[in-house]
C-alpha cells in the first residue's frame, strides 16, 4: 500500500463520515474495521483474486466444520467484576495419574501439620478481539500436566458485555482489565502459587494486575510470561505503513469507530459483505509464515470476526492510554519469559525487547518467522518455552515433557 493510497483511504472514510453517508462510510470503513479487529489500521490486497467468491465461501464453511481448533472445554465458572460484569472462565485441573503428582513420592497419611499445599495454577489471559480459545495448542499440551485457568476478557468470548460500557457508555481501560483478572483469580484460584501468562492485551492486563495488586504478585506469583505485548507507547506503532498513511488513519479512526459503534447492526452487515478482504487483512496482521494451516487461519478469523464493532470501539482508546512500564518492577525477582514474533506488525518485537531491558533476568525469545498470533503460528516453540518457564517456577518437575500441540503448517505433521 503506497503512502498516497493510505492517505486516500483515510480521507475517503473521513469524507463519507462527515457527509453523513453512512451506507457509503460503512462500505469504505469495512477495511478499517477489519484492520482494527485484527489490531492494525490499513488495507491489504485480496489474495487469490482468480478464485470465485462462492468457492471461497464454501471453503470457509468446510474449514469451519472440519477445523478441530477451539473445541477444548474445562470446568466452567463465572467471576464477577467490580461493576457486575460476568467473566466466564474454565479450569483444567491437574491429573494426578499423568501430571506432576505422578513424579513425586506417594503421599503419606499426615496426622499433624498443614494439609497438602494447593498446586500451582497457570492463568492464561488472551488478547484484543480474541478469546480463551486462542491458547488452544498450549492448553492441549499442558492439559493434565498443570492446573490451568482460561478466561474471556469482558465483552469477549463467553463473558458478558461490560456493564460500565453498556450502562455508562465509558470505554474500557487497561486498569479495569487488571481488576477483572483479580476477580477471576479470586474465584478460580483463591489460594496457591500462580503463573500469569498474557498475550498482547492479556499481557497488558497482567501488568495492570501487578500495578493494582503488588501484594498479590509478591505473595503468590511465581512466574510470568508476556507474549507479543507492550508496556506502553502503542501510539507510535505504524502497523507496517508509510508514516503519512498512519497519521491520516490515526486522525480519523477514533471518531469513525465511535460513530460506527453506534450503528453496529449496519456495520456488521458491511463486515459480512467484505468478508474476503477481512480474511486477507487478518492473515497479514496475524501471521508471518506462508504455510500456516488454512484451518488455523480460519480459526483466528472466526475469533476476530465474532467481536462486535461496538466492542472494538470500546477498547480502542485504552491502547493509546496504556503505560505500565513502572509496573514491570514487580516482576523483577521472578522467572519471566518475554516472547514475540520478529514480524509482528501489531505489537512490534521492539516493545518486547524494551520490556526485557527492564527485566534483565528475563528470558527473551524472538521468533524470526512469526507475526502477532505467534502462539497459533509456532505453537510448539511457544509451548516449549512455557514448559521451561513452568519448570523454573517450580510448577512442574524439570523432567516433565509436554506434547500434543500439533503443527500449524499445511505440510507438517498433524
Amino acid at each position: 500500500m503506497s503512502e498516497s493510497s493510505g492517505e486516500a483511504v483515510a480521507a475517503a472514510v473521513a469524507s463519507a463520515t462527515e457527509a453523513g453517508g453512512w451506507r457509503r462510510a460503512t462500505g469504505i470503513a469495512g477495511v478499517a474495521i477489519g484492520v482494527v479487529a485484527a489490531g492494525a489500521a490499513a488495507g491489504v490486497a485480496i489474495e487469490r483474486l482468480t478464485v470465485g467468491r462462492g468457492m471461497r465461501q464454501k471453503a470457509r464453511l468446510a474449514l469451519d466444520s472440519a477445523g478441530p481448533y477451539g473445541g477444548l472445554r474445562g470446568t466452567p465458572g463465572t467471576a464477577y467484576a467490580e461493576d457486575g460484569t460476568a467473566l466466564y472462565y474454565e479450569v483444567d485441573d491437574l491429573d494426578p495419574e499423568t501430571g506432576a503428582e505422578a513424579d513425586r513420592a506417594p503421599r503419606r497419611r499426615r496426622l499433624f501439620g498443614r494439609r497438602t499445599p494447593a498446586p500451582v495454577t497457570v492463568v492464561f489471559s488472551h488478547g484484543y478481539c480474541l478469546s480463551q480459545d486462542s491458547w488452544h495448542f498450549q492448553r492441549t499440551a499442558l492439559r493434565g500436566v498443570v492446573r490451568t485457568v482460561h478466561w474471556d476478557q469482558r465483552s469477549h468470548g463467553r463473558s458478558g458485555r461490560g456493564v460500565t460500557q453498556t450502562r455508562d457508555g465509558r470505554p474500557v481501560s487497561i486498569d479495569e482489565l487488571g481488576r477483572d483478572l483479580k476477580a477471576v483469580i479470586d474465584a478460580a484460584a483463591p489460594e496457591g502459587p500462580l503463573v500469569l501468562v498474557g498475550h498482547s492485551m492479556g499481557g497488558m492486563t497482567v501488568m495492570a494486575l501487578a500495578d493494582a495488586f503488588p501484594d498479590l504478585v509478591r505473595e503468590r506469583v511465581v512466574g510470568v510470561a508476556l507474549v507479543g505485548t507492550s508496556s506502553g507507547r502503542l501510539g507510535e506503532v505504524n502497523f507496517g505503513l508509510p508514516s503519512a498513511g498512519v497519521e491520516a488513519v490515526r486522525r480519523v479512526l477514533p471518531g469513525v469507530l465511535r460513530a460506527l459503534g453506534q450503528r453496529a447492526e449496519l456495520v456488521e452487515r458491511g463486515r459480512r459483505a467484505t468478508a474476503d478482504l477481512f480474511a486477507g487483512i487478518i492473515k497479514r496482521y496475524s501471521f508471518a509464515s506462508r504455510d500456516v494451516d488454512p484451518a488455523v487461519a480460519r480459526f483466528a478469523e472466526r475469533m476476530i470476526e465474532s467481536t462486535p464493532i461496538d466492542v472494538v470501539a470500546e477498547y480502542y482508546p485504552a491502547f493509546n492510554d496504556h503505560d505500565k512500564t513502572a509496573a514491570l518492577a514487580h516482576f523483577a525477582d521472578l522467572p519471566v519469559l518475554v516472547l514475540a514474533g520478529v514480524r509482528d506488525l501489531v505489537t512490534p518485537s521492539e516493545h518486547s525487547e524494551a520490556v526485557a531491558r527492564l527485566l534483565p533476568d528475563a528470558e527473551l525469545v524472538l521468533v524470526p518467522d512469526a507475526g502477532h498470533l505467534v502462539m497459533l503460528e509456532h505453537p510448539e516453540l511457544v509451548t516449549d518455552r512455557l514448559a521451561d518457564l513452568l519448570a523454573r517456577a517450580g510448577a512442574v518437575p524439570a523432567a516433565t515433557t509436554v506434547d500434543g500441540y500439533g503443527s500449524t503448517s499445511s505440510t507438517g505433521p498433524g
